[in-house]
């Protein structure tokens, strides 16, 4: 069980790490995950409306975030404005955290609109120890601790430009965003007992968009193009045991690379019924992702594994507008279907004295995954003051059925868990500039790791090799999120 374990964790966290770069508003692009990383909001870079009302989306427009995802519903635009919005998040008991300053300016005309966004980004992080136990007599200090261990920066850009098509219902937009990224939150935890990692890489994203507006019905379809390319250079400290010496410490580097590419489209439709106020909305989405380079998580030196995911979304969603107050649910399903395998660089012969040639599938892993996400918020404008209040609920599901064809075995693995998200904010409405809080606060994810329970590995004769390798841990965390956002209208 604990090699299941090792090998999904290994596997599937990096799928966690590179699609969050595509969850800061809505998902047409859906995460897969396995493994609850508290990871923190890094990449919630545009400001939102709804995020305030637990994230609700599908039957309820958000003014500021709309547009973001499909440029198209940039034609809902109310006007042209400047905005600043600075985010702060924090997991607990000393886990890091991160400080976002974006900057954007949204554009409305008569025909043509558009917008554009800046960010710069500080990752601070965990506060680790950098050392650890050998015996009672004989304790490791790392070296100190270097700039570029505290924290790094991320620089994000993003744009979209749309049109309206002639006097009628249709409007067309596309959009580009790009990210320089030196950290990701979360990749430090999956190379358990190592010195130190250095991380660099791109997150680019291309979005198309169609919209239609009508009386009672509109309709949105967007495609996506989502590429991710990170390398992370892992260093670790090997302590080898020697008769009648003292411990020999050595230093070795590995590279990593994670990339993945994702196409998906999303097609999304809303009605306003004949009951006065009420919204109905459903949500199709589909996601073919490819991973070419998957990183190694563990310290022994396993083939890079590619592998294949469709995943797909269905969401319905109904809300209620009666004067100054709204009412929003969503109600999401994600069924995901994903293989993973290692394939040998070296002719191996199994247990059974079967040949296993070069570049032949040595462990497939066959992923069944099923989450449930419920949304539900509430706005209440007094005056010039807008309430807002929300949860979302995250469940997660997954079987896996492991097929070692080096052992002749088949393995079995099922894992579930629980996010919740209490979020609240406010707006207040002056007369030339709207100022917003946000607060979000997710329970349910923690920061995986590895008992520390040292085995002794013969190295040579009289040589042994103390290696990280235990059961996985989960320490619970608390992420709590804060923005605040800045509204200036261009009249």
């Amino acid at each position: 069980m604990l090699q299941i374990l090792k090998e999904t964790q290994r596997t599937f966290c990096f799928i966690l790490l590179a699609l969050l770069a595509n969850t800061g508003l809505h998902a047409q692009v859906v995460p897969v995950r396995t493994v609850p990383v508290a990871s923190g909001d890094q990449f919630l870079t545009v400001p939102s409306k709804t995020i305030a009302m637990g994230g609700v989306t599908i039957a309820v427009d958000d003014s500021l975030g709309d547009a973001w995802v499909n440029p198209a519903k940039g034609s809902l635009i109310p006007e042209s404005s400047f905005l600043a919005a600075p985010t702060f998040y924090a997991i607990s008991n000393q886990g890091g955290g991160g400080k976002t300053f974006p900057v954007a300016g949204l554009f409305q005309g008569d025909a043509w609109f558009g917008g554009a966004a800046l960010a710069v980004q500080e990752i601070s992080n965990p506060n680790d120890e950098m050392g650890f136990f050998i015996e009672p007599a004989v304790i490791w200090d790392g070296p100190p601790r270097r700039l570029s261990d505290v924290s790094s920066r991320n620089l994000y850009a993003r744009g979209f430009i749309g049109r309206r098509v002639g006097s009628g219902p249709w409007s067309i937009g596309v959009g580009l965003s790009t990210a320089q990224l030196n950290a990701v939150d979360g990749v430090d935890l999956l190379y358990s007992g190592s010195d130190r990692i250095d991380q660099s890489g791109t997150a680019s994203d291309m979005r198309l968009g169609l919209y239609r507006t009508g009386v009672r019905d509109r309709f949105s379809l967007v495609g996506v193009y989502n590429h991710l390319s990170m390398t992370h250079d892992v260093t670790w400290t090997d302590i080898l045991w020697r008769e009648h010496e003292p411990p020999l410490a050595t230093r070795r580097m590995e590279t990593n690379e994670d990339k993945t590419r994702t196409l998906g489209g999303q097609l999304s439709w809303e009605r306003d019924l004949k009951a006065p106020g009420w919204r109905v909305g459903a949500t199709m989405t589909m996601n073919h992702k490819s991973h070419p380079k998957i990183p190694n998580y563990q310290i022994q030196n396993i083939p890079r594994d590619p592998g294949i995911t469709w995943a797909y979304e269905m969401g319905f969603g109904v809300a209620r507008t009666r004067g100054n107050t709204t009412f929003g649910l969503d109600m999401v399903l994600q069924p995901i279907a994903s293989e993973t395998w290692q394939e040998t660089d070296e002719t191996v012969t199994t247990e059974a004295g079967q040949v296993i040639a070069v570049g032949n599938r040595t462990i497939e892993n066959d992923f069944s995954i099923t989450n449930v996400i419920l949304r539900t918020g509430l706005s209440h404008r007094v005056g010039d003051i807008e309430f807002l209040g929300g949860l979302e609920m995250r469940s997660y599901d997954y079987k896996l059925a492991q097929v070692n064809h080096l052992e002749d075995d088949v393995r079995d693995l099922e894992e579930s868990w629980m996010e919740w998200s209490p979020t609240l904010g406010a707006i207040i409405h002056f007369a030339d500039v709207d100022l917003q809080y946000t607060a979000r606060f997710t329970t349910g994810t923690g920061r995986p790791g590895l008992a520390w329970e040292p085995e002794a590995r013969p190295m040579a004769a009289n040589d042994f090799i103390i290696a990280p390798e235990g059961p996985l841990t989960l320490q619970d965390a608390l992420v709590h999120t804060h923005q605040l956002s800045v509204r200036i209208p261009i009249r």
